[in-house]
């Protein structure tokens, strides 16, 4: 049986060399998503891409970019994806966030 409303998508686009002290930001972000409640994360490596900066990070085995683009999904309640946001804004330097209305339907087995 389904769960179903309304919620919000944040993505949030970092670099893969980002850090947050030893931690990789994807890996902190999505730790602290968890901690905060959040309903669900998921983290994507990108095979090409540019930022603030302008500089294009690319797969390619020629170029071997090691800061390649890392987009994590969270989805969640508005206001619990809007607090959530806090933390991104205080901890992501370089980076970007978007957000975008979802309709959520949420599938489990668990009771």
């Amino acid at each position: 049986m389904a769960t179903t409303g309304k919620g919000l998508l944040l993505k949030v686009f970092v670099g893969e060399t980002d850090r947050k002290g030893k931690i990789p930001m994807y890996e902190w972000l999505v730790k602290e998503a968890k901690s905060y409640g959040i309903a669900g994360a998921t983290v994507f490596r990108g095979l090409m891409g540019f930022g603030s900066h302008s500089t294009l990070h690319t797969a390619k085995i020629l170029d071997l970019s090691t800061n390649l683009p890392m987009v994590i999904e969270f989805m969640d309640t508005d206001e619990k994806i809007r607090g959530f946001l806090a933390v991104i804004e205080e901890n992501v330097q370089d980076g970007m966030a978007t957000l975008q209305e979802i309709e959520m339907h949420v599938y489990s087995s668990k009771k």
